[in-house]
């Protein structure tokens, strides 16, 4: 099997490293995270405008380059090397999923607003019944004449703070249904937080909300393997962006194992040292492979394509897990503090870990869909 990108690919992915380069620094990053608004507006826009990563998965009807999951692939893994916090899987790969596969004008016109950098969404789906099982909720949406009238919450909504518009999962009498919410709608109230990994997040009450007919995405109660797929793309996505941020960890620890020195020598030159970092490399390289494996899965069947992301899930947390704390130990104290950018990569790993499900979860996953 070929695995080479083609000229294009490799053309986007060095665009997209030369940018992030040259225009993402990460203490002003970690600053504006942790005091400021969570995310850089002109590093979004910068996005849409100057490299147009928005839009490269997208259909061309809607501004898009017509691009796939490998095009989805290459960019999540770039911003991962970068450690961005804009919330690129939530809009441009979960969102922007929902949305093209619901079709109609609402949908159409916000896949242009994605495209052009002006729309940014997230999908409340968890509840706190819910565990990582988007399709166990309470939510509900009742017609009310001509309006959708919803109730309920949902809870750990990354990037829900820095969103125009909420995506809700709610039950109807037909089904699990998606909404479109925009997120200043009267009766939704945001309890907003900041996660480990210094992002944006938010647990949100809907209380009586009122929506046009046309809020409805897609066929009503007919969002459930739409959501599923939806969901698969985006743990592809978040697989790829911690292969990017392993990548960077493991070389950092390489490079500073060449320069502490221990009892006179570097502490690089001590064989058990040595082999740690291989371990890490092996750990790495079987991120890739099942990154790779969900990927090049994403358009197969629904049973497949779901153990691939099962699968993908389980191998990456597991050498995130490693890697990360691996790399951490490395590097002694200075591991953990705010000056290298080691801690920082640890704590995304870490949280990469559990979203959309933890390990032992998606082996749960890929066991039951074997015996299926």
């Amino acid at each position: 099997m070929d695995f080479e990108f083609t000229t294009e690919q490799q053309l986007l992915r060095d665009t997209v490293a030369e940018f992030l380069t040259a225009r993402y620094d990460l203490e002003k990053s970690r600053s504006v995270a942790r005091l400021g608004a969570g995310h850089q507006p002109e590093i979004w826009r910068g996005f849409a405008e100057e490299v147009g990563i928005l839009g490269a998965s997208l259909p061309e009807r809607v501004g898009g380059f017509d691009g796939g999951p490998i095009e989805t692939m290459i960019i999540a893994e770039a911003l991962g090397a970068a450690l961005v916090v804009e919330p690129y899987v939530d809009t441009a790969v979960l969102g922007a999923g929902l949305l093209r596969r619901a079709g109609g004008d609402r949908a159409e016109d916000l896949l242009r607003g994605i495209v052009a950098g002006t729309v940014i969404t997230a999908f409340a789906a968890l509840e706190a019944e819910s565990g990582y099982n988007a399709h166990r909720i309470a939510t509900t949406a009742r017609r009310d004449g001509a309006e959708w009238v919803l109730d309920g919450a949902k809870i750990a909504v990354t990037s829900a703070p820095l969103a125009t518009h909420l995506l809700v999962s709610a039950r109807t009498a037909a089904g699990l249904s998606l909404f479109v919410v925009p997120a200043d709608s009267a009766g939704v109230t945001q309890h907003a937080y900041r996660t480990i990994d210094e992002r944006r997040a938010a647990d949100i009450v809907l209380d009586g909300v009122r929506l046009p007919a046309d809020a409805l995405l897609g066929a009503d109660g007919a969002a459930g393997d739409s959501i599923d797929r939806a969901v698969d793309e985006a743990i592809a996505a978040i697989c790829a962006e911690a292969v990017g941020g392993m990548r960077r960890v493991l070389a950092d620890t390489v490079e500073y194992s060449k320069q502490r020195k221990q009892f006179g020598v570097p502490i690089g030159s001590f064989q058990v040292l040595q082999h740690r970092m291989v371990d890490m490399y092996l750990e790495l390289e079987q991120a890739i492979a099942a990154t790779y494996l969900v990927t090049l899965k994403l358009d197969a069947d629904a049973p497949v394509r779901a153990r691939a992301a099962a699968a993908a899930k389980a191998t990456v947390a597991r050498a995130a897990a490693f890697i990360g704390q691996h790399a951490v130990q490395l590097h002694g104290a200075m591991g953990m503090t705010e000056e290298l950018a080691i801690g920082h990569f640890f704590k995304r790993l870490t949280a990469i870990r559990y979203e959309w499900g933890s390990a032992d979860q998606h082996i749960a996953r890929y066991a039951a869909l074997t015996r299926a």
